[in-house]
């Protein structure tokens, strides 16, 4: 598996710590910015990260922000993405198997180190279940 993963200035911290955590679980992870703490414009981070699930030249996608909202508004205005805002491991989990969300999003400010790492864990395991579901997800297309 290879994620994309991106941050703006507020999910810088949480950004390097989710690539460890991927890169222990021997998951390939292509890290699309920002690389310092300055301030920069979360819409660009999150175009990149979205343009390589579309091409598919990854399989999933994370964002983090300050709260994750704008990372996923942003996600979202890409044709093929469906970027999920999770808070919390139940709806992460229902956002891959129900929705078949292709990118992760998350709030540095929101949520604390573990909870994160433990909503990563069960986001890129978590699988499509298809079936009824898939019949939404095409509707949302």
């Amino acid at each position: 598996m290879k994620v994309a993963i991106g941050s703006d200035h507020g999910g810088f911290e949480y950004k390097s710590k989710i690539i460890d955590y991927l890169k222990s679980k021997n998951i390939d992870v292509e890290d699309l910015g920002t690389y310092t703490k300055d301030s920069c414009d979360y819409p660009e981070i999150a175009h990149k990260v979205a343009s390589k699930v579309v091409d598919k030249s990854v399989d999933k996608g994370i964002l983090i922000c300050g709260t994750g909202i704008g990372m996923s508004i942003a996600a979202n205005k890409v044709k093929g993405i469906r970027a999920a805002l999770c808070s919390d491991t139940y709806s992460a989990h229902a956002s891959r198997e129900h929705n078949d969300a292709n990118i992760l999003c998350l709030g540095e400010r929101v949520i604390g180190e573990c909870l994160a790492l433990d909503i990563v864990n069960v986001w890129i395991n978590a699988e499509f279940q298809g079936g009824r579901h898939q019949r939404r997800v095409d509707m949302i297309e």
